[in-house]
């Protein structure tokens, strides 16, 4: 069977992964990039006796180097060379997502163009003449509807066309004094052998890209000889950077192929736009966000509390049944360590990360989520990041470690590692599960409301603390404001799904580990040997009985069993008979800003590396000990 390699590119929120999630279907794998923490989703399908492997590449808006995802975007393309490249468009914004088309025409690669979003363009009264744009690009361009599959057949087939035959595409021809100094450089560097079109490489050394004149000068250092004096030749000129003068001739052709390609009719106004007038206003969009966030976790903890006392009553009788097989230490190992590990899995953290993903991806596939970030930027600014980490914050209340994973959708290492360190401060479903069963139910849900806000000062001074000890600047929140959506259930589910396999596959083996490490632990005798040895801490410090160090030692491992934990030390479930209500504040405190459990230390590990991971794990235990017995002298002193 004949195989193509196919490669889905374009910016963000143009109906990318809808139209891959619609190639592929199930028959599709998550990955990372060699050596890389972005996201790397891969597919395949028959098409016509022909097998297509199918690759999503990171959303981007230009082919530069201001992200890791533009890196790896451009270097696939130029180096892998896959036989097709698909760049979605949407055609609401035509001119915007050209600006992007054309330096991917640039790179040289054959080329197909999928039109996307015909539909939302007609309502906003936007025609598009896709075989105008196609004499225009000198690449084919296919009107498609990615969330219903209109269109995507012909695009397919265009797709296998064009890996049989060599394209003339587009390129765009620049002043006459640009042009020249182009081509003069395009000889030079042609010489050299590199992966990269001449002309592309080219014009990237005008525009000054910092990875194309390192990589020139190690092979070559008089051609950036070369480029630095043409360079001052154009600023002398035009009064401008290289760089300037090439975008900003980019943004002239596309402005000039979108007039001549497209048709507007007057409309009333767009639905979008009214929606907008409201849920960005710079009162209400904030009050709108507020009852939405409040919506939103009101939702999780309701069907959360309940799937997972239903799984819990569930599993409970199944135990009860397997009680008859016969004890004994290996017996209580396999079943109350391992199997019980799997059960806490299942029936504690599944019941609120469930939901919680299958709500983002509603958020997502709606478009309000972008307008959540955008909303949240300026709050952002306060700990130097920008309103992209509200996601991955978000995330966190469902599972620190799909929301460490998520910060890859930062542009930078930085910004990356800074909000990487804000989700692990964020409380958790876990952390929750303890607030809510211990502070809410036996001190007063006031107090566990409090909790909460006290978490909220803490990510902020912390934050703030950490971005001015870090080098650098934040940057501003640049993100296409995707159209309105009704969700795809499909899309939905497949979304979800992507978000919780990497969920499942980080973090069971892990918890399953830890359940049975704690087990042998207990089976072995040793537990009262850690509770003595924490005691200076637990008792002279925090106030807890000594056998609550426990928790502080296995908690880390497994903070979703942290409540069953101390049931289980304390022996009853009814904690206002054996805790006080400070001593319950203070638990739930050092359960709030403890060392994230093992699977997010896993996930900081895989993202920034053991150092950075074991840093973040250490100041945490120190501080949320050192804020605990705080908060406990304060709490004796003034409240109870």
């Amino acid at each position: 069977m004949r195989k193509l390699c196919i490669a889905l590119a374009g910016n963000a929120n143009v109906g990318k992964s809808t139209l891959f999630n619609y190639l592929t279907g199930l028959h599709q794998h998550i990955g990372n990039w060699p050596g890389k923490t972005i996201e790397k989703a891969e597919g395949r399908l028959d098409f016509k006796g022909v097998e297509l492997d199918v690759l999503d590449l990171p959303g981007i808006y230009s082919l530069s180097t201001f992200s890791l995802e533009e890196l790896i975007s451009r270097d696939y393309i130029a180096k892998q060379k896959p036989d097709v490249v698909i760049n979605i468009v949407d055609a609401s914004v035509l001119e915007r997502n050209l600006f992007f088309t054309l330096q991917l025409l640039e790179l040289g690669s054959p080329v197909v163009i999928a039109l996307n979003m015909v539909d939302i363009a007609r309502k906003r009264g936007i025609e598009i003449d896709a075989d105008k744009l196609s004499k225009k690009l000198g690449v084919p361009v296919v009107p498609i509807t990615a969330t219903t599959g209109k269109g995507v057949f012909k695009l397919m087939e265009e797709a296998l066309k064009t890996s049989k035959k060599k394209q003339k595409p587009y390129q765009h021809q620049y002043k006459k004094p640009m042009e020249a100094k182009i081509r003069a450089i395009s000889k030079q560097v042609e010489k050299l052998g590199l992966a990269y079109p001449s002309r592309w490489l080219a014009i990237k050394l005008l525009e000054e890209d910092e990875y194309i004149v390192e990589l020139v000068k190690r092979k070559n250092p008089k051609i950036i000889e070369t480029v630095a004096k043409f360079l001052r030749e154009i600023e002398r000129r035009c009064g401008q950077p290289g760089s300037l003068v090439v975008s900003s001739e980019r943004y002239c052709a596309t402005e000039r192929i979108t007039r001549e390609c497209m048709t507007l009719k007057k409309t009333d106004v767009p639905l979008s736009q009214k929606l907008d007038s409201v849920l960005l206003h710079k009162y209400f969009g904030y009050l709108f966000l507020l009852l939405a966030a409040g919506a939103i976790f009101f939702s999780i903890f309701t069907i959360g509390d309940a799937a997972s006392e239903y799984l819990l009553n569930f599993f409970s009788l199944l135990k009860a049944q397997a009680a008859h097989f016969g004890q004994g230490p290996l017996q209580e190992i396999i079943f109350e360590g391992v199997v019980e590990g799997l059960i806490a899995g299942i029936s504690i953290a599944l019941p609120y990360l469930i939901p919680f993903y299958v709500i983002l991806a509603i958020l997502e596939d709606s478009g309000y989520l972008a307008r959540m970030a955008f909303l949240m930027d300026g709050a952002m600014h306060k700990i130097g990041l920008h309103g992209k980490a509200f996601i991955p914050i978000m995330l966190a209340y469902g599972c620190n470690v799909p929301a460490c994973l998520s910060c890859r959708i930062l542009e930078r290492q930085r910004d990356r590692l800074l909000a990487s360190f804000v989700v692990t401060l964020v409380p958790c479903a876990a952390v929750t599960v303890v607030i809510m069963g211990l502070v809410a139910t036996f001190v007063g849900f006031e107090w566990a409301l409090g909790l909460y806000l006290l978490n909220l000062l803490v990510i902020l001074v912390l934050g703030r603390i950490a971005f001015k000890a870090l080098p650098g600047e934040p940057v501003g929140l640049i993100m296409e404001m995707p159209s309105y959506k009704l969700p795809m259930l499909s899309n939905i589910a497949m979304e979800a799904w992507r978000k919780l396999r990497s969920f499942v596959f980080m973090a069971f083996p892990i918890i399953i580990i830890s359940t049975f490490l704690i087990k042998l632990i207990e089976v072995l005798g040793w537990l009262p040997l850690f509770s003595n040895l924490l005691s200076p801490i637990t008792v002279g410090w925090l106030g807890l009985p000594a056998i609550v160090g426990i928790t502080l030692i296995f908690g880390a491992l497994r903070k979703e069993l942290a409540l069953i934990m101390l049931a289980a030390l304390l022996g009853t479930e009814a904690f206002n008979t054996v805790l006080t209500p400070v001593q319950m504040i203070t638990f739930a405190i050092v359960t709030m800003f403890y060392v994230p459990c093992a699977a997010t230390v896993a996930a900081l590990k895989k993202e920034h590396g053991w150092k950075v991971a074991l840093s973040i794990s250490a100041f945490e235990i120190a501080f949320a000990i050192l804020l605990a017995g705080i908060m406990a002298r304060l709490l004796e002193a003034f409240v109870f």
